[in-house]
């Protein structure tokens, strides 16, 4: 696939704004959970500067997708109900997503097992502010 991947022929959200369907045609139609975009954002915060530096986010399962913004022709921004918004998700990004997908969602699992971390939101701690 080269730098300048083609632009989706769709991009949707579902009702929910849990998923979102991006389709390049020929077959190439991928569905997006919003924790996996937002685990996997392609921002600094997410990613660092280096390999070494990247960060296992967790805590994002009942994450929404709050907005989509186009960014010139490339890509867009996705903004989650967290306040995350400072990823571009580019067309090139979202096809070795969706092809490398199941990989790197399993890899995502083993590095939450790994780290004692999970899914799942925090609980509000006992006593603690609410």
């Amino acid at each position: 696939m080269g730098e300048n991947a083609g632009a989706p022929t769709e991009i949707r959200l579902n009702s929910d704004k849990d998923m979102l369907n991006v389709s390049f045609g020929e077959g190439k139609d991928y569905s997006f959970s919003a924790e996996m975009l937002r685990v996997m954002s392609p921002s600094a915060e997410v990613q660092g500067h280096s390999p070494e530096q990247r960060k296992t986010v967790s805590g994002k399962r009942l994450v929404k997708i709050s907005g989509i913004e186009p960014v010139g022709n490339y890509a867009i921004q996705i903004s989650f109900d967290d306040g995350h918004d400072t990823g571009l998700f580019s067309w090139k990004y979202f096809l070795e997503l969706g092809q490398e997908q199941e990989g790197r969602w399993a890899y995502y699992l083993y590095e939450l097992e790994e780290k004692g971390l999970s899914r799942e939101p925090f609980p509000p701690v006992e006593g603690g502010p609410h």
